[in-house]
């Protein structure tokens, strides 16, 4: 027999249907899977043998957790994927605020109704998707708001007085009675409504104005907080802290390879975007490289964190901007082009936290500095290193591609220009080829250019070829022609 088929407290006794609280129910079923082999957090990347281990631990402990780290550490997303470890249905008496548990009602409504019904009392089915409240800390938050207080309203309507119980409105705690409970960015939260989960979380009740009532509340809470030097606006209060059984330290993805996962996982892409623009690997690395960059960088604070949302927005705006090209030239099919992470500029401007040199650059020049020391540590990895002073008639890996600026004009690209305009402007370097096909072998056709592009930006980077941006026009040149025409 289904169990939503089961209509009323007698139906429950009949079939031996027993229930258990929230924290037993993560528990029993995070041992099924465990037993079973069964990831229980899928889609979380790079936590395998670090938080997701110690998260276990805590849930196996029944104890509350606060989920610690920087922003783009995927806090919110770990808490909600804890619902997965609810069971599907749980009974609830039919008309109660607070989803009373049938066998043990706690508001005065349900205990009166199972009082009064007995084995009659009618219940509901309530799916694990509606057992999940979140409330992000803000300052106005008030502890009527979480916690309760007494309405007016409902006590004129039922002509009760202040001192009857029925005239309490629940706040979103209660409400959330036998469910998960998340409260985002903890120490936001002012510290006089901090106090007021001091009695939930140590005896698991709560107070409303003074009543002198219990109110054994069934919950699972999750707490996420940046650490308390990322911003002065507030911290959590240390007997706050000490109730909470478990604190868990997040982390950024420790290498590229998890990184490009998160990416390739979270970026939401057009079906044009995955079906006609090659994306190759070398780009995915870069773009990855570049967050890596930030998070060193003497311009970015590093207190405030680069979230992980940098690397996919600034993926999404790379896809767009070759998508757009596509667009205007009518190419049924491009491949990315390093001048291309032009377009990721708006997508860093807008995710870092500048220190005071930084401000003083401009947040556009960090950006492209970003973007260039990404690939100026990424290019030793491919191809011979660039020697910043070399001896006099030593034969060196790149004397040909400088030997060819030398006695050639510029190369010049355009944002749009088409896919056959491209190919020819790189082509016209012969030794850039060779020197590909000398050093990659793994390529494939369709990316052959953007590696060859990669080549020219690593000698610039390297300032062994002269780059200039004007607008929407990119030029290669021989530096030091161009610092003799200069003169």
């Amino acid at each position: 027999m289904q169990l939503t088929a089961l209509k009323t407290l007698g139906d429950l006794k009949e079939n031996k249907y027993t229930t258990k609280p929230i924290k037993d129910e993560l528990r029993d079923n995070l041992i099924f899977n465990l037993k079973n082999d069964k990831n229980s957090f899928e889609g979380i990347f790079g936590y395998e043998h670090t938080v997701i281990p110690q998260l276990e631990q805590a849930i196996l402990s029944r104890h509350n957790i606060n989920l610690l780290g920087l922003r783009g550490q995927a806090k919110t997303r770990i808490a909600r994927q804890l619902l997965n470890l609810l069971d599907e249905y749980i009974p609830v008496v039919e008309g109660s605020e607070i989803n009373d548990d049938p066998f043990q009602p706690v508001s005065v409504y349900a205990k009166e109704l199972v009082e009064k019904e007995g084995d009659k009392t009618p219940i509901t089915w309530l799916h694990r998707s509606e057992r999940f409240a979140e409330k992000l800390a803000t300052p106005d938050v008030t502890v009527a708001d979480i916690i309760g207080d007494i309405d007016p309203i409902k006590a004129a309507n039922l002509k009760l007085s202040y001192a009857n119980q029925r005239v309490i409105h629940y706040g979103m705690i209660p409400r959330a009675n036998r469910c998960i409970f998340v409260i985002n960015e903890l120490p936001d939260l002012q510290a006089r409504i901090q106090v007021a989960l001091f009695n939930i979380l140590q005896e698991g009740d709560v107070q409303i104005r003074g009543f002198n009532l219990r109110l054994p509340l069934d919950l699972q809470f999750v707490f996420t907080a940046n650490p308390e030097d990322y911003t002065n606006r507030g911290s959590i209060v240390t007997p706050l802290k000490d109730r909470i059984g478990s604190q868990i330290l997040t982390h950024y993805p420790k290498d590229i390879e998890i990184a490009k996962q998160i990416t390739k996982q979270e970026a939401n892409l057009s079906k044009f975007k995955k079906d006609h623009i090659k994306v190759p690997d070398l780009a995915r690395t870069l773009l990855e490289q570049i967050s890596i960059e930030a998070r060193k960088s003497h311009y970015v604070d590093a207190k405030s964190g680069v979230s992980a949302r940098l690397s996919i927005t600034a993926f999404e705006n790379l896809m767009s901007t070759a998508e757009r090209r596509a667009l205007v030239n009518g190419d049924e099919e491009t491949c990315l082009r390093l001048s291309d992470f032009s377009g990721i500029i708006p997508a860093i401007t807008g995710k870092v936290e500048l220190v005071y040199e930084g401000e003083e650059e401009g947040a556009e020049f960090v950006a492209q500095q970003l973007i260039e020391s990404a690939i100026l540590n990424l290019y030793p990895v491919y191809f011979p290193e660039i020697k910043k002073l070399e001896k006099q008639d030593e034969i060196q890996s790149y004397d040909e591609i400088l030997k060819w600026f030398l006695e050639n004009d510029d190369i010049q690209f355009f944002e749009d220009d088409s896919n056959a305009e491209y190919e020819s402007a790189l082509s016209k370097i012969k030794p850039l080829e060779k020197m590909l096909d000398n050093h990659v072998s793994n390529y494939e056709p369709d990316e052959k250019f953007f590696w060859m592009e990669f080549i020219l930006w690593g000698l610039s980077v390297h300032k062994k070829l002269d780059r200039k941006q004007v607008d929407t026009q990119l030029n290669f040149g021989d530096s030091l022609g161009n610092f003799i025409k200069g003169l």
